[in-house]
């Protein structure tokens, strides 16, 4: 009884079971000399073996297949997961090409100036500056009732009351000018340049529009950096708070090391905040460059990469292919066409009429009952200015001072212009020229601060050691970011001037 129990105290290992109780079987030598026990005992193993073998082996198909179905669960779980977690990325990351895209498709100052291009394009015709013909038509037809008393030298006496009469006339003119100095070519020439003038504006809005967009962008980008160098300080504060209360726990610190170490946790957490919320601020002025509703939810991640191979004569050589300049080009253009224009009033003009008139007049009582006459028309007229009081050359003499003015603004936009891509290619060159060190710093910064946590943790550095790596890793951090970004800005300035922006 006691060998049957410890074999079924073994039985959930067939196996071991059996090789446990073929030992003790061995080692009772009141069994050894009854083979009938031994044989019993044996065919009893057997069938325990085969029936936990049989079991044992169902159980591990059961478990092998649950394994394979929770794998193959949990691989299009994981694929269908990284699908739908991408879709959602690339849905909520807003990339700066597409915000361009988003700006230029509805900003409200780019239609206004399609409207004006649009408005001039409809007027830049040879009709509205009068060089095609005029035709108009005009028809009269009056009824009247006239009181008659007529004496004829033929002796004879008319005289009626009410009589009724009917008059009706109609006419078909045309008229072309022939001459006139040539005000429609100037006044046409006029037109074709507010068109083109309108095209320059809307480049230079198309150029100022990407430049802001992409400054605010990166503005947004500047912001977030902030905020991870902010957080590395805080994780670095909380190791430090970690270390304090640990030495506080085996009586190595006291309550001012904890009190300032939480203190310092909670000044950088109220940073962190402080810097989010110029973040939201940030990404709000974004929106509104975008005309997207102010209260959306964007996710910029990105990074400030500058270019490093402008130059400074290459910005100046474009710089008369800026828009601004080439509408200051066209504004001149324009004024001194509307000289010749005004000229023109001053000297002769010639127009070729033609028409047709019909005219019927009928009468109920007098000596001329029906009177009808039509036929076509032809002549020439003549126009020469004689005296007008002097407006016409008033009106020269002023829009001859719009001439030099408008030359002066160009002299002006192009001294501004000089003066703003030099400052700027300055600010360029300067920062570039310290990017290099800013990045080396921001590297030795994190590996001090990274070596004074470790130095603290084994109490060969203070708390004042510690504070002063974590201002130095802030600092250069952000000094790091404003140089990129005054680096990217200059870039994005110097492109705007050049007229090379685009997506």
């Amino acid at each position: 009884m006691k060998l049957l129990s410890s074999i079924n105290s073994c039985s959930g290992y067939p196996l071991q079971s059996f090789i446990f109780a073929e030992k003790q079987i061995k080692g009772f030598p009141l069994l050894s000399g009854s083979p009938s026990t031994i044989n019993r005992l044996s065919a009893i193993n057997q069938t325990i073996n085969l029936k936990y073998s049989q079991s044992f082996t169902t159980v591990l198909f059961k478990q092998k297949t649950k394994i394979i179905c929770n794998k193959i669960v949990l691989f299009f779980l994981i694929f269908f997961l990284s699908i739908f977690t991408q879709k959602t990325f690339a849905q909520d990351t807003l990339r700066l090409p597409d915000a361009i895209n988003q700006a230029l498709k509805k900003s409200l100052d780019i239609s206004i100036v399609k409207n004006n291009i649009e408005s001039a394009t409809i007027l830049n015709s040879y009709g509205f500056a009068g060089g095609l013909p005029i035709v108009t038509g005009n028809i009269t037809n009056n009824e009247s009732l006239t009181s008659l008393n007529q004496k004829l030298n033929t002796g004879t006496n008319i005289l009626r009351n009410n009589a009724a009469a009917n008059a009706l006339s109609a006419n078909v003119t045309g008229s072309i000018l022939l001459f006139n100095s040539g005000r429609v070519t100037a006044t046409k020439q006029r037109l074709a340049t507010l068109k083109t003038l309108g095209d320059q504006r809307l480049t230079s809005l198309l150029q100022n529009v990407i430049s802001g967009v992409s400054i605010a962008y990166y503005d947004v980008v500047r912001q977030q950096n902030y905020i991870k160098t902010i957080s590395k300080s805080i994780e670095a504060s909380n190791q430090q708070l970690t270390i304090v209360k640990a030495r506080q726990s085996a009586g190595l610190a006291n309550n001012a090391d904890l009190f300032q170490a939480q203190i310092d946790l909670n000044s950088l957490q109220q940073t962190k905040i402080a810097q989010q919320l110029i973040v939201s601020q940030s990404k709000t002025e974004l929106l509104r460059l975008l005309t997207a509703n102010v209260d959306s939810t964007i996710q910029i991640a990105d990074t400030i990469i500058v270019e490093n191979n402008i130059t400074l004569q290459s910005v100046l050589d474009r710089l008369p292919a800026n828009a601004d300049v080439v509408a200051a080009d066209d504004q001149i253009a324009i004024n001194k066409l509307i000289v010749k224009e005004i000229s023109a009033l001053r000297y002769p003009s010639i127009r070729a009429n033609a028409g047709y008139n019909f005219f019927r007049n009928q009468s109920a009582a007098g000596q001329l009952l029906l009177n009808q006459n039509y036929g076509p028309t032809i002549g020439v007229t003549l126009a020469v200015p004689i005296f007008n009081g002097g407006i016409f050359k008033k009106q020269l003499q002023v829009v001859n001072i719009d001439v030099r003015s408008a030359n002066l603004q160009k002299d002006i936009i192009l001294r501004d212009y000089k003066a703003q891509i030099t400052n700027q290619y300055q600010s360029y060159v300067s920062t570039i020229s310290q990017l290099d060190n800013a990045k080396e710093n921001y590297k030795l910064s994190g590996q001090l601060l990274d070596l004074v946590l470790l130095r603290f943790q084994f109490r060969q550095a203070t708390i004042l050691e510690v504070k002063n790596a974590q201002k130095s890793f802030e600092e250069s951090g952000f000094r790091l970011v404003n140089l990129s970004f005054a680096a990217k800005t200059s870039e994005i300035i110097l492109k705007r001037l050049s007229n090379q922006l685009g997506l």
